[in-house]
């Protein structure tokens, strides 16, 4: 019995040896002594000589890695520090065994690729160039240099993308000094804009308010003048009518204005305002005879 578990265990043994599976997502082959013996490049079950040919496996899908934030200066002498993330894929699982041994020796290597290209992109243009007009082609070039330049690491390149952009620490605050002037400018000249257009909408109404209030005057004195004349034409047509009565409506209107309640007038005795007073129509009084 313990003969028969010796020889099953032997058996399982020498098939984990032998035997080895390839997962969805992976790819691998076998080596002998360092030559290239078997690709294992789809998912499945494959078999190896035991203990003398090896298994490398690597993942097949899409990776990414970060690329350390490094500082770069521009064109026009502007430092700004720059954080990469890259997408890469193992296409030749040999040669990226021996060249970069591991993700991590390729992460390394992708590294310093990135760095040297992106370097030497940014050093030929100003700082607005990469930060806004031609940063999506800049970084398309340093995408395709630094594909053509892994391809002898076994490995394709997806994308190479910015994750962050900053300025120094010690540029931040005269940079931010800087915008602010500009904006506090931008404000001070809106400002005025609208002030003046303030000013110009003010003296239009005060024009058109003169205007107003001239045309209203001479309309008034117009009118005014019309209603005069119109009086007097019918003040000469009264007169013309009869002279008496004309005279005694003319005075009564007088003595409604002038007689009013504690009024005190002094007066002589043959004064014209006196005469409707002294007789209704306006005429002396006869003398009295003396009494006898």
């Amino acid at each position: 019995m313990v003969k028969a578990i010796v020889i099953f265990g032997a058996v399982l043994f020498l098939l984990s040896q032998t035997a080895f599976v390839i997962y969805e997502g992976e790819q691998g082959f076998v080596l002998q002594f360092g030559v290239l013996i078997k690709k294992a490049p789809e998912p499945g079950l494959y078999f190896k000589v035991p203990f003398i040919q090896d298994v490398h496996i690597f993942e097949k899908r899409i990776m990414a890695a970060e690329v350390r934030p490094e500082e770069y200066i521009t064109l026009d002498k502007k430092r700004l520090t720059v954080d990469i993330v890259s997408r890469w894929q193992i296409t030749d699982p040999v040669t990226f065994y021996r060249t970069v041994r591991d993700p991590l020796g390729a992460k390394y290597r992708l590294n310093d690729i990135i760095t040297g290209r992106l370097r030497r992109q940014v050093a030929s243009h100003n700082f607005n160039e990469f930060i806004q007009a031609k940063r999506e082609e800049i970084m398309e070039q340093v995408t395709k240099e630094t594909r053509d330049a892994a391809k002898d690491f076994g490995l394709n390149v997806v994308d190479v993308r910015i994750k962050r952009l900053d300025l120094p620490n010690e540029v931040q605050a005269s940079v931010f000094a800087r915008m602010k002037a500009e904006r506090e400018r931008i404000a001070k000249r809106y400002r005025a804009e609208g002030e003046e257009q303030a000013r110009a909408i003010r003296a239009d109404a005060d024009k058109q308010q003169k205007i107003i209030l001239a045309d209203a005057y001479r309309t008034a004195e117009a009118l005014r003048g019309e209603g005069d004349a119109e009086a007097a034409a019918i003040y000469a047509e009264a007169y013309g009518k009869n002279e008496e009565f004309y005279s005694f409506v003319r005075h009564l209107d007088v003595y409604r204005k002038v007689l009013g309640s504690g009024t005190t007038l002094l007066l002589r005795s043959d004064s014209r305002l006196m005469q409707f007073l002294d007789s209704p129509s306006g005429r002396p009084a006869p003398p009295q005879a003396a009494p006898k």
